[in-house]
């Protein structure tokens, strides 16, 4: 089995989720059998960078972005982890309507993994992930 992982701090700024993207791609584009991952990945870590600048990450802290890619003959994975400061804000998914703009972020995340969840960081905060397997 060969692993593959990196992390980075990104910024409480718009720039947060394309920086987020250029690091899977950068961690994906290591090994031949990442670019399975590749659109899928790109849509949750934009969608869990932003949930975490919208909702979750006060002024004054940055976001952690961890990713984790498996290889195994039987099994790939990728585990896309997402830390900000908020463990009072778990994510929500909210009932959607027709018309409503915001909102569908978690439905497209949960439709798109193998797993998700969202769990507290040890001192303070929350880690909300997703898992991609093929």
């Amino acid at each position: 089995m060969s692993c593959h992982s990196s992390t980075t701090w990104l910024p409480r700024s718009r720039r947060a989720p394309g920086e987020g993207r250029l690091h899977l791609c950068e961690l994906l584009s290591s090994t031949p059998a990442g670019a399975r991952f590749l659109d899928s990945g790109l849509l949750i870590v934009s969608e869990l960078v932003t949930n975490a600048l919208v909702h979750g990450t006060p002024p004054g802290h940055l976001i952690h972005l961890a990713l984790d890619l498996s290889l195994s003959p039987s099994l790939a994975r990728l585990r896309i982890e997402v830390h900000d400061a908020r463990r009072d804000r778990e994510p929500v998914l909210r009932a959607l309507t027709l018309d409503g703009e915001a909102g569908r972020g978690l439905y497209l995340v949960k439709s798109l993994s193998a797993r998700t969840g969202c769990s507290p960081r040890e001192h303070t905060g929350k880690i909300v992930w997703s898992e991609l397997t093929a």
